[in-house]
């Protein structure tokens, strides 16, 4: 049964998706950030803001939508837990450039919750090096598995970068989900 937060309130599109679900059960990278990037642990009070900011941004042309309508309380709540790590990549300036949460309350069986970079971080490899540090960090804790899932709606990158990074598809499955239209990019509007 879906929260009474994830339900819409007012009109939705109605949107079909493929959802693949992955997973590796190893770490064979060994991850180094360009020069001139950072990337830090966010918690604290400025890690809702900073999350809502980063996840609105990095996920507004590929439909994420759940974590927009989630209620601060329960937001702050995850982000809060010591075991999910919200990680924030930074420029030499200070800028944030793209960020993953990392979620590690099942014990060793880890979950890439979210990742991504802004829009304007794109096209520069920085995708390929966010990436391996979160798969390493997972790895690093503990873990003995990393799942993942992206979708059709997601950067036509996301299913290549995470099969380059180790991981393999266990099953794909769809689904047909009601998105409010305040979440729905331009591109996917009803007509």
């Amino acid at each position: 049964m879906l929260p009474d937060w994830l339900r819409p309130k007012g009109a939705s599109t109605r949107l079909a998706v493929d959802v693949t679900f992955l997973e590796t059960c190893s770490s064979r990278l060994s991850p180094v950030l360009p020069e001139g990037f950072s990337l830090s642990r966010m918690t604290g009070d400025e890690a809702l803001p900073l999350y809502r900011f980063l996840y609105s941004t990095v996920g507004q042309e590929y439909c994420w939508w759940m974590r927009r309508s989630m209620p601060d309380a329960e937001l702050g709540e995850i982000l809060h837990d010591p075991a999910v790590h919200f990680m924030v990549l930074r420029d030499n300036s200070g800028e944030p450039a793209g960020f993953y949460e990392l979620d590690l309350r099942q014990g060793g069986d880890a979950n890439l919750a979210y990742f991504g970079l802004l829009p304007q971080a794109m096209g520069r490899g920085l995708g390929r090096a966010l990436l391996d540090h979160a798969v390493a960090r997972a790895f690093g804790a503990g873990s003995w598995r990393l799942r993942v899932n992206t979708c059709t709606l997601d950067h036509p990158n996301a299913l290549p970068n995470y099969r380059r990074a180790g991981f393999a598809v266990r099953y794909v499955v769809s689904e047909t989900w009601d998105v409010p239209d305040e979440y729905v990019p331009e591109r996917l509007r009803r007509l």
